[in-house]
């Protein structure tokens, strides 16, 4: 995927330019949180906080590590996880309810629209939930996200080398679990994120 000219340092500085660049990536960023949280106020607020993070950090942007769409999901990525961690924290619901701006009826069909089309996504993500972290990262980014593994290596900020090992591991790992269990419903199949008998996560 091209990127826009001069890159996110630039739409950092030209509110045109960024507008280009939120049109561009917003529906694969709102996917990517789609497929880790189940709530359209808080995908939408996510999504958000997303393309702020990449405002403050366009400096760090570099092309040869991967494209745009690879660098914003290594910020998404963060982003998400700092999500889980304040829920997780969370003691009293009416906290997490009362700070969320308030959704346009259209807006929320929208966005329980991208939940639906994102349910395989999640329960393909809550398959990996037994894996070590690195590996979970990896197979989440090529399988689910359908990132390269040079991509998902530079979402990471890993050598392409560990991350096609962490993928094999992973790979080997859950198609054993896959042929332990019965049958899944259609959408559920740890194939899903196995990947069949390839290895390359869908290098170019």
């Amino acid at each position: 995927m091209d990127g826009i000219r001069g890159g996110p340092a630039a739409a950092a500085h030209d509110p045109q330019l960024f507008e280009e660049f939120y049109r561009r990536h917003v529906d694969a960023v709102m996917s990517f949180v789609a497929r880790r949280v189940a709530d359209v106020h808080t995908v939408a607020d996510l999504t958000a906080e997303v393309f702020l993070a990449a405002l403050d950090s366009a400096h760090t942007y570099r092309p040869g590590r991967g494209d745009e769409r690879a660098w914003l999901y290594g910020i998404a990525r963060n982003i998400v996880s700092s999500e889980r961690r304040r829920v997780a924290r969370e003691t009293a619901r009416d906290r997490r309810i009362s700070g969320r701006r308030l959704l346009e009826p259209d807006d929320i069909a929208r966005l329980e629209d991208k939940l639906d089309a994102e349910s395989p996504g999640r329960r393909a993500l809550a398959a990996l939930e037994r894996l070590p972290d690195g590996e979970r990262a990896v197979v989440e980014l090529v399988a689910v996200d359908q990132l390269t593994v040079t991509e998902a290596a530079a979402a990471l900020g890993i050598r392409q080398v560990t991350a096609r090992v962490r993928l094999h591991r992973a790979r080997k790992t859950l198609r054993a679990e896959a042929d332990s269990v019965p049958k899944a419903p259609p959408g559920a199949s740890l194939s899903y994120v196995t990947g069949g008998a390839g290895e390359t996560g869908g290098e170019a």
